[in-house]
């Protein structure tokens, strides 16, 4: 069986941001934009995980659409996280990427499953 490449990359993206919610949280003190990035970034890959067992066609792309929609949203939370200081430069460029990566693979999919 084939990787599947966005379930491993969503997986795999949330698990960084665990990691810069927890510093947020102890080092920082900032609670509300880090849980709302937390939220929309788990929910990514749950709904991937849901996409992969979904019972029809339109189950898959609703799950998929959802996802792409928790992936805008991981990424306003993280330019407002960058744009307010709680996220330095250096950060900030490494998750932008990862984002615009998973962003242009759900886009992908959404419109390849859509369109056939």
């Amino acid at each position: 069986m084939a990787e599947n490449i966005v379930k491993s990359k969503s997986f795999d993206f949330a698990i960084d941001i665990v990691y810069l919610y927890k510093r947020l949280v102890a080092e920082q003190k900032e609670f509300v934009m880090s849980k709302q990035l937390l939220k929309s970034v788990t929910s990514i890959g749950a709904n991937v995980r849901e996409a992969e067992f979904a019972v029809s066609r339109a189950d898959f792309i609703n799950k998929m659409a959802i996802s792409l929609k928790e992936a805008n949203e991981t990424e306003y939370w993280l330019d407002l996280l960058y744009k307010t200081n709680y996220i330095d430069e250096n950060v900030f460029k490494d998750f932008k990427i990862k984002i615009e990566e998973l962003l242009k693979l759900l886009i992908s999919i959404f419109k390849t499953t859509r369109n056939k």
